[in-house]
């Protein structure tokens, strides 16, 4: 999971003074729960935990109804959080070793970020169908086993995630999703989207510079990642109601799109999109240069779709 360098936003507070919610503020799921799995991983200052996550669970939390939204996330003393972003490297800068270093351990922040949201979601959003939240814990646990791939590739190189300063800047704008169809369209479609045209072009610039290990490291994740994307969509159009979206019956992971292949994805539905990402985010912030055409159409986005998001030009004050 990765984004593009955003602009500055305003930061979280240091790791020490990152804390459960206040007693009596929100109450904790019951242990042994699914949820309180997912209660535990977000609000985890251990940065094993944060690594190894115990087993998920197979009891969920009888019928919740109040949404549990944690407004931040325990972070490990390792890591040191910057108000500001590092610059992109360049093709060339990626030749220097620290500044490769520099750019996976930003990589692995994201997936970190991305699995504490995966769980966040879980908890925000009761009342959505159990596929829906279990589809978030295995999306979770695929994206801390990436952080897992990312921590071996920088151990091999002598680093180690808390090496760099990182930014929590998902955090400081994906919980501002209200209902369950926003996080799809700005975690699953938007960043996760992105993350598809990123993973495609450093994989080249790591090829290009002889970092084999590297751009095989991006392709896999890449591929990883589209069947989030396709979840995202999938559940976009359920909650929006959209054509082609899922059945009340359909396993997770089934396709969304009928016999044959075509997408039944309407020329409107990208509108139908935007007015779902939560302001101030843009679509340019979920959009790489060069597009990821090819896997973002795997993932269930139309042709359509994507000749709208290639023309958008607008940015949103903020974002």
């Amino acid at each position: 999971m990765m984004s593009p360098v955003p602009p500055s936003a305003p930061p979280l507070p240091p790791p020490g003074a990152v804390e459960p919610p206040p007693p009596g503020t929100v109450e904790p799921p019951p242990p042994g729960t699914v949820q309180r799995w997912a209660w535990d991983y977000v609000l985890a200052t251990d940065l094993a935990h944060k690594l190894e996550p115990p087993p998920v669970p197979s009891v969920w939390e009888p019928d919740p109804t109040t949404p549990r939204r944690i407004a931040r996330p325990g972070r490990p003393a390792e890591l040191r959080i910057s108000a500001r972003a590092s610059k992109s490297p360049g093709p060339e800068a990626l030749r220097n070793p620290t500044r490769r270093a520099q750019l996976f351990h930003t990589f692995m922040h994201h997936e970190l970020q991305a699995a504490e949201l995966m769980a966040w979601a879980l908890l925000a959003f009761p009342e959505t169908p159990r596929a829906f939240r279990g589809g978030l814990v295995r999306i979770a646990l695929d994206e801390v086993r990436h952080m897992r791939l990312y921590a071996a590739y920088l151990a091999a190189i002598g680093h180690r995630f808390g090496d760099f300063p990182v930014r929590d800047w998902f955090w400081s704008r994906v919980p501002a999703a209200a209902s369950p169809a926003q996080f799809v369209a700005v975690m699953g479609m938007g960043l996760e989207g992105g993350n598809l045209d990123h993973t495609a072009r450093f994989a080249e610039r790591f090829r290009a510079i002889g970092d084999d290990e590297g751009a095989a490291l991006t392709e896999r994740v890449c591929a990883e990642e589209i069947p989030h994307v396709r979840f995202g969509v999938r559940w976009f159009r359920r909650f929006t109601n959209a054509p082609g979206g899922a059945s009340p019956n359909a396993p997770v992971g089934a396709s969304p799109h009928p016999p044959g292949g075509a997408s039944p994805h309407p020329p409107g539905d990208f509108e139908t999109w935007v007015r779902h990402i939560p302001p101030p985010l843009s679509p340019l912030l979920m959009r790489g240069e060069p597009m990821n055409r090819r896997d973002r159409s795997r993932s269930g986005l139309s042709e359509p779709f994507l000749d709208a998001l290639a023309a958008w030009t607008e940015r949103a004050p903020g974002s």
